[in-house]
């Protein structure tokens, strides 16, 4: 009988001496053990019991051990299955580890290995089995339909994303603070088919410069001051899979050169190493910097660039999509009502108002914080209520369309502050109507002329302004 709770192994010898002690050796090592003296009784024992593992002489009085491994492996795939024989072959150990045993023994043959044997291949099917779920997990988490939105410029990332995530395309994703470029990047990569290999992040503007370099590449044991020992880098930790470098635009000229050379060649070589090694990766880089400036200011270098751009992607801030304040808001006090173990508190029309109007200049993030911050002061509350909301969003509910400007003690220029609160009007309309001017001049009140007049005389290109859009990679 076997022992609840315990992993169920079933042992295949005719030799009762060397059976008996063979399975007092497992149980001493955790197993719960059951003998069987010959082929016949072991298959009718496999038919009432799923064993954890297989131990089979090969040489059984009715037949073969490989008989008793195919009926096991028939009934349940997953069993781990080891054969042990007293005259066995090479031949006869390949044969069985093709039929699907995970390894081959000859007596005699330690006790203790054998209990290793089991064990260890035990261990790695539950890990194998734990990966699975956890992917599954993570496909969940990251369906395009997971992102929430329901505006027109959303709606359109979605169709995006779509067409590029099966792809090995390089990706830009161009975003303010807190639009979720990262969540993006994460959602692409498990849509994608490097979706079972690792993604791998890396945030440009968080390591020191004098750190960066060897984060990304790796270095040997040796290879400066405090490198005690070789390092793994980011590049070949993403092998395989995808690589995402966040706040690209803050790395110095001469990372951006080797980073360069590094997606050109697909290789990477490690600080204080002479010889290089392919690597196989995505890349997609974010950035919340206007990257074509910072080329012609001479900061970024065109060449990565150009290398980067090959499918630029916007994402808009959230104050171009107000109509999905209410969905991200219930969403993140679900989100936090469930890691708090409360129900779902409903939002008042009341804070919903106030959540509209604010600026939200930390866009997700930021309204995420928020909620959370609104939940913890109303762990008592049926609903969320004002008073719940942090003290930013309470005194700046209004100041949304009525925009502060100090006056120092020189003065200022009042034709380039009306111009700058001009430009900041017609961005915004142009985002909110996902680039459509005619649309856009009437939530301003302006005729279409009039409002095409104002974008010629502001140099405001489309590019932009739109909240979402792909171009071509050169």
């Amino acid at each position: 009988m076997t022992q609840p709770g315990r992993r169920a192994v079933l042992v295949v010898e005719d030799d009762a001496e060397l059976r008996q002690t063979v399975c007092e050796s497992l149980q001493a090592s955790g197993f719960a053990a059951a003998e069987s003296p010959d082929a016949k009784d072991a298959i009718e024992r496999l038919k009432g019991f799923a064993y954890d593992a297989l131990v089979t002489d090969l040489n059984l009085p009715d037949g073969s051990g490989m008989d008793v491994l195919e009926e096991a492996l028939s009934r349940y795939p997953q069993i781990r299955a080891v054969v042990v024989t007293g005259f066995g072959g090479v031949a006869d150990a390949v044969s069985a580890i093709k039929r699907g045993a995970v390894d081959f023994l000859i007596k005699p043959f330690q006790l203790t290995q054998l209990a290793r044997v089991l064990e260890a291949s035990i261990d790695q099917l539950r890990l194998r089995e734990e990966n699975a779920e956890l992917r599954a997990q993570l496909r969940e988490r990251f369906r395009f339909d997971s992102i929430i939105g329901r505006h027109s410029t959303m709606r359109q990332l979605f169709a995006t994303l779509e067409q590029v995530a099966p792809t090995n395309s390089t990706v830009l994703l161009i975003g303010e603070t807190g639009t979720g470029k990262e969540l993006i990047a994460r959602t692409i990569h498990h849509n994608s088919p490097r979706a079972d290999k690792k993604f791998v992040a890396f945030n440009a503007a968080a390591i020191p410069e004098t750190l960066a370099e060897a984060e990304l590449f790796g270095h040997a044991k040796g290879a400066f001051t405090g490198a005690v020992s070789a390092r793994v880098g980011r590049f070949e930790l993403a092998d395989g899979g995808t690589l995402f470098i966040d706040e690209v635009a803050s790395m110095s000229l001469p990372l951006q050169a080797k980073l360069l050379r590094a997606l050109q060649e697909r290789e990477v070589q490690r600080l204080g190493e002479s010889k290089s090694m392919k690597v196989d990766i995505r890349v997609i880089t974010a950035t919340n910097s206007d990257l074509r400036h910072l080329v012609r200011e001479g900061s970024f270098r065109e060449d990565l660039f150009y290398r980067l751009n090959v499918i630029p992607i916007r994402l808009p801030p959230l104050r171009s999509r107000r109509e999905d304040i209410p969905l991200l808001a219930q969403h993140f006090v679900n989100k936090s009502c469930a890691e708090n173990g409360i129900p779902p508190k409903p939002i008042t029309q009341e804070v919903l108002q106030m959540l509209m109007a604010h600026p939200w200049p930390g866009n997700i993030r930021q309204i995420e914080n928020a909620m959370e911050h609104a939940v913890a002061m109303s762990m008592a509350a049926p609903a969320i209520g004002p008073e719940a909301l942090p003290e930013e969003v309470r005194s700046q509910t209004n100041s949304a369309l009525v925009p502060v400007v100090s006056i120092p003690d020189e003065g200022l220029d009042f034709t380039a502050v009306v111009s700058q609160l001009e430009r900041e009007l017609l961005t915004r309309s142009l985002e909110k109507t996902g680039g459509n001017k005619r649309q856009a001049a009437r939530l301003l009140s302006l005729s279409r002329t009039t409002f095409l007049d104002k974008l010629q005389r502001l140099s405001i290109e489309e590019a932009a302004v739109a909240p979402l859009q792909v171009e071509s990679g050169n």
